[in-house]
C-alpha cells in the first residue's frame, strides 16, 4: 500500500489543503492519505491555536465521503510538541511489507527541514513529496535546503529527481494555483464575512455553530 501523511495544524482546514491532497493522491497512486492534525506544531509553540478537538473535528468532517481520506489522531493523542520524526517512526512501526509512505509536505516548509528535530533520521524512512508554492516557479526542493541536507542525496537523471541512499525519494510536483491560507479565513470570521468557497460547507457550519475566530482579525499560520 502507498501511504501519504499529510500533517499541519488545519485551523481550520480548507479547500487549499483538500484539493492538494487529491492532485497528491492522484498523481502518485496513493491508495490511502492521513490527514494529522498537530498537537502543538514546533514551529508555532507560543502561538494560540483553536482547541486539538475542534480542529480534529473540522478535519473529519472535511474528508468525509472521500475514500482515499482518512484522519489520524497520532500528534494530538501523544500530547506535547508534535515533532515529525515520532510521528514518521510510529507509521514506520505499522506498515506492513510492501508498503511505502510519503510524507506531504510544501516547498516552504521543506526548505527548513534541516532545522527540524533529528531531520537526517526521516529521510530513510519515507519517502517526500514536495508542493509548490502558489504564484512560485520554483521546481528544485532542495534549493535553499543547505548543505546538511544536500550532501544526502543524489539526482537522478533518469527518473529525475532526487534519491537518498537508503532507496527515497524527493518528488516535486506543481499543484493547482490556489492561494487560500488558515489564516485569511480565521480573519474573514473574524470580521463577519462570509468564508463560503473556502472551505467545505460542513467546516463553516461547524466554525459558526461553535464560535471559533469570533475574536480574531487574522495573523497566524497557514
Amino acid at each position: 500500500m502507498r501511504i501519504g501523511l499529510f500533517g499541519g495544524t488545519f485551523d481550520p482546514i480548507h479547500w487549499g489543503h483538500l484539493r492538494s491532497a487529491e492532485e497528491v493522491g492522484e498523481t502518485f497512486s496513493l491508495d490511502r492519505i492521513f490527514f494529522i492534525p498537530a498537537a502543538i506544531p514546533p514551529h508555532k509553540r507560543g502561538q494560540t491555536a483553536t482547541p486539538a478537538r475542534d480542529r480534529l473535528q473540522m478535519v473529519r468532517l472535511a474528508v468525509a465521503g472521500n475514500p482515499r481520506f482518512s484522519v489520524s489522531t497520532v500528534e494530538i493523542a501523544r500530547t506535547g510538541v508534535s515533532y515529525s520524526i515520532d510521528t514518521i517512526r510510529e507509521f514506520a512501526a505499522q506498515k506492513r511489507r510492501g508498503d511505502a509512505l510519503f510524507f506531504i509536505i510544501g516547498l516552504d516548509a521543506f526548505r527548513e527541514i534541516g532545522s527540524w528535530k533529528n531531520f537526517a533520521e526521516l529521510f530513510p524512512l519515507c519517502n517526500f513529496i514536495v508542493t509548490s508554492r502558489p504564484g512560485s516557479k520554483e521546481r528544485d526542493p532542495l534549493r535553499g535546503t543547505g548543505v546538511a541536507v544536500k550532501r544526502l542525496f543524489c539526482y537522478d537523471l533518469k527518473q529525475k529527481n532526487y534519491r537518498h541512499r537508503s532507496g527515497t525519494r524527493i518528488y516535486f510536483i506543481e499543484l493547482t494555483d490556489i492561494a487560500i491560507s488558515a489564516s485569511e479565513v480565521r480573519e474573514l470570521v473574524g470580521k463577519r464575512k462570509s468564508i463560503r468557497y473556502l472551505v467545505p460547507s460542513s467546516v463553516a457550519k461547524y466554525i459558526k455553530r461553535r464560535g471559533l475566530y469570533r475574536g480574531l482579525r487574522g495573523s497566524g499560520s497557514r
